[in-house]
């Protein structure tokens, strides 16, 4: 696993570095004065900021679920909802985020719950496309605890249709994926009453 203070910025890496020395000559291309007071530290600053909103390309979601897979008989729903997460579009590099819902039914293993969340972390710090997480989430869930079924909803404001191109500031992106028994329209259905407000 990667040292968490390379995940953090808090300790200079030849990444770290080089990403520097890229985004300076991007604030040099877009006319900016490097040497300006206020941008010295800028492209240092963007490197570590960059590197951890992006931390997820270092981690392993099956590792976390399996460090906390109890057996049980427990065989209802499980869920966590209003996961919120933050995310970079893969198209403009600016931020999407919201809230993640996930369900399990367990067919004789469960995960702390934490660890839910934490997977949802996971798969968001890298560059994303919002449907493409949601399925990552749910094949991971499925794979690692190999439930009766998965269902994962995600509802998101994207950057990049608020300050650009369409501008629609009140936009709001909502994605499902799902297996096994929430196939079932009154399971699905289930899942979605318990996660309205």
């Amino acid at each position: 696993m990667i040292d968490k203070r390379l995940i953090l910025g808090t300790e200079p890496n030849p990444a770290q570095e080089e990403i520097a020395r890229h985004y300076q000559e991007i604030l040099r291309l877009l006319g900016e004065d490097t040497q300006r007071e206020g941008l010295l530290k800028t492209p240092k600053r963007i490197a570590k900021a960059m590197q951890f909103l992006t931390y997820g390309y270092h981690l392993d979601p099956e590792e976390v679920l399996r460090s906390a897979k109890f057996h049980e008989e427990y065989r209802q729903m499980v869920i966590v909802r209003d996961i919120d997460f933050y995310s970079m579009c893969e198209h403009h590099m600016l931020p999407f985020y919201g809230k993640a819902h996930v369900a399990y039914i367990p067919n004789q293993y469960i995960t702390g719950l934490s660890k839910i969340a934490r997977v949802v972390d996971i798969f968001s710090r890298r560059l994303q496309l919002q449907e493409r997480m949601t399925t990552q989430i749910k094949e991971c869930i499925q794979k690692t605890l190999d439930p009766l079924g998965v269902m994962v909803v995600i509802e998101a404001q994207h950057l990049c249709m608020q300050m650009r191109g369409v501008e629609k500031q009140n936009s709001v992106t909502i994605t499902s994926d799902f297996t096994g028994v929430f196939n079932q329209a009154k399971t699905r259905q289930e899942f979605m009453n318990l996660i309205e407000r």
